[in-house]
């Protein structure tokens, strides 16, 4: 089993946006792995572990599922009675959220291995597909009918390599909520000190590049957001609300010029996490 430190994977999962922040929620007593309080940040625990900050409950298996619980307020995202395709599942955060807001079933797509909750692994709507490369998903594995919905919340990769094999495997007129991590889709050159992308100008780069990209595979973008938490290490990150539509009923995309809005909006919710670093 992957073991890491205490306070990277408190920082990896979203419980805090830096690792400082961690550690001093560690040394108060405030973080609890199974239940056992954990007293030092160095302590290395196994990546599927139990976590629970006193004082900081949320109602998903990770605090990931906040941010599709904003999608499915913000956006026409619908999950009753749906087949859910969550690609990089991880905790299970998005799947926890799908079931809860009556999804049929989840495909749990990880491309690592044993991170999912042991209560999202034994339930009966579950499938986990773990070391599973959605780069190269077919759709003969998904033995159990084809997805109408997609989600997606991915770190060391970029959207662009996901989105074709989505044309292959979702059902006409399906929707997907897609997670943009700028730090993840920007240039080397356009990255920061700790991998933090700070710039209005490349966040709105990243954004409209991914539009684009989307938009030339037939998808149609219907809407966009920031996400109500920041990533790993402060990161302001964009939910992306779209469908996968017949070809009759394509549209191009419109949300060019909200673009600049929602940047502007996110910046002004985060700034005290961007003066704080």
């Amino acid at each position: 089993m992957k073991k890491e430190r205490i306070d990277v994977l408190l920082v990896e999962k979203g419980y805090f946006d830096s690792r400082e922040k961690a550690k001093r929620s560690i040394m108060a007593g405030l973080v609890l792995a199974d239940e056992e309080r954990i007293d030092k940040p160095g302590m290395k625990v196994d990546t599927s572990i139990n976590i629970r900050i006193k004082g900081q409950e949320t109602p998903y298996v990770s605090r990931g599922g906040l941010k599709l619980e904003k999608a499915l307020q913000v956006f026409p995202l619908e999950m009753k009675d749906k087949l859910v395709l969550d690609i990089g599942a991880s905790t299970g955060g998005f799947t926890d959220c799908a079931l809860q807001n009556g999804a049929q079933l989840v495909y749990a797509v990880d491309v690592g291995y044993n991170q999912l909750s042991w209560k999202l692994r034994q339930h009966e709507q579950v499938e986990v597909m773990e070391r599973y490369n959605f780069r190269y998903a077919k759709m003969e594995d998904f033995k159990k009918g084809a997805p109408n919905v997609a989600v997606a919340d991915v770190s060391f990769i970029s959207l662009k390599l996901l989105l074709p094999p989505l044309t292959e495997i979702l059902e006409e007129n399906s929707s997907l909520c897609l997670l943009i991590k700028p730090q993840f889709e920007a240039g080397k050159d356009k990255v920061g000190k700790k991998g933090v992308v700070r710039d209005k100008q490349t966040h709105h780069m990243v954004i409209s590049d991914i539009l684009s990209f989307a938009s030339s595979l037939g998808f149609t973008p219907q809407g966009l957001d920031f996400s109500p938490i920041t990533g790993g290490d402060g990161n302001i990150e964009f939910l992306l609300f779209m469908q996968w539509l017949s070809d009759n009923a394509r549209t191009k995309n419109n949300l060019d010029q909200d673009i600049q809005t929602v940047v502007n909006n996110a910046h002004q919710q985060f700034q005290h996490v961007r003066r704080s670093r």
